[in-house]
């Protein structure tokens, strides 16, 4: 067979498939990259449907892949925006406990933060945070000032650009439905015709367990589904100036019902968190069978559901009940009413889910021969992709003994 025509085929065309293309093309100018997505456009899922918040790193475990990759990534972000002419805002997040309860784990946050290097994090009492948002009630709130928002489709169609400069492909309508080895090669069936590499890197996002399992792998996590579902105010309102959350639940790995204003002006409240039927379920009714039986096939996700019965239920309420969507967020905003509120948007968060029903909190990269398999990349990946993309070309670059330079 001939040589192979790429060195590497990057499967996923969202913000941290691009970003690992970046990295990989200034740490090996000399590899021939290509990017497969299958989708007619880029950045048309997790990365498309995300809120835009450039995350500041206060939530995350010191130590841990997503306090390291998201800490720095906000200066690399923040960088290739100012780099790109991409308009970013630093309109700040108050964290707020609404309770004496919170309290503790309010402290906790700001601990954590200030062990990741997250600048500029203060404590405020009642009155502080009214100077702030007027509107939000708290008994104490944790203020990160340098929390911004962005626009992440904007920002992954320059890293596009920039890639296209640097003569990287970027396929688009390419769905790998079959991987083959054949002579040293990678052979990566698509529907418009083969691509051939000597590695490959799953960035997949929401199918990353699915590609692995083309390669033959067994990941030692499932993908599981789960849909946010997003209202937004409506225009004119005054209740909200930036991004107000609340405390979260440290036993479950999402931050609750909150509100983010967004790039474009609007604010968005939510979102909740409730199975998806489908890998690309953004309404209840969309459902796709084969993806269903296999989560409900999951001993995993069996596990998970006994364990977070009543989260999961009071989630799928929620999700039915305006009312009780708008009680939650009153606990923010008391001032909040049921009009002020319109249908929004919606995102799926590809979750991986171990045997035993825990849902993994880190970010989750394995590697395998010829490969690297990005299998759980939640929030703050947008934040952290730049980062990502780095530490990912750099385990390509010793595993697959790149030139560097």
């Amino acid at each position: 067979m001939s040589k192979p025509s790429h060195t590497i085929a990057i499967v996923g065309g969202g913000i941290v498939g691009l970003a690992t293309a970046l990295a990989l093309s200034e740490r090996s100018p000399r590899c021939m990259l290509i990017v497969l997505e299958k989708e007619e456009d880029i950045a048309r899922h997790q990365t498309g449907h995300n809120s835009g918040v450039i995350h500041a790193g206060i939530y995350y475990k010191p130590g841990s892949y997503k306090a390291r990759l998201c800490v720095e990534g906000v200066q690399l972000m923040k960088g290739f925006c100012a780099a790109h002419g991409i308009r970013y805002e630093h309109c700040g997040k108050l964290v707020v406990a609404t309770d004496e309860s919170e309290l503790s784990r309010l402290q906790t946050l700001y601990e954590r933060g200030t062990a990741n290097g997250v600048p500029g994090l203060t404590m405020l009492a009642p009155q502080q945070v009214r100077d702030l948002e007027p509107h939000a009630r708290a008994v104490r709130a944790l203020h990160s000032p340098f929390t911004a928002i962005v626009d992440y489709t904007e920002v992954t169609r320059a890293m596009a650009r920039l890639l296209a400069q640097r003569g990287v492909q970027i396929l688009t309508g390419r769905r790998v439905h079959a991987i083959t080895r054949a002579g040293g090669q990678l052979v990566l069936a698509t529907g418009q015709g083969e691509v051939t590499a000597r590695h490959l890197i799953n960035c997949a996002g929401l199918h990353a367990d699915s590609v692995a399992r083309l390669m033959g792998v067994r990941p030692e996590v499932q993908i599981v589904p789960f849909r946010g579902e997003y209202y937004t105010l409506r225009p004119g309102q005054q209740l909200v100036r930036g991004l107000i959350y609340p405390v979260p639940d440290p036993e479950f790995p999402f931050l609750g019902v909150h509100f983010t204003k967004r790039i474009q002006g609007d604010v968005e409240a939510g979102p909740n968190a409730v199975l998806a039927f489908a890998r690309e379920g953004y309404r209840m009714r969309q459902i796709n069978l084969a993806e269903l039986g296999r989560v409900l096939g999951y001993r995993g996700f069996w596990a998970m559901a006994a364990k977070y019965w009543r989260t999961g239920s009071y989630e799928v309420y929620r999700s039915l009940s305006k009312a009780a969507f708008v009680r939650d967020l009153q606990k923010l905003v008391p001032a909040l009413q049921a009009n002020d509120m319109a249908p929004g948007g919606s995102g799926v968060r590809a979750q991986a889910v171990s045997p035993d029903g825990s849902l993994v909190d880190d970010f989750k990269i394995s590697e395998t021969p010829n490969a690297i398999h990005v299998l759980n990349a939640p929030s703050p990946a947008a934040t952290a992709s730049l980062a990502i993309g780095r530490h990912i070309a750099a385990l390509a670059g010793s595993s697959f003994e790149l030139e560097h330079g």
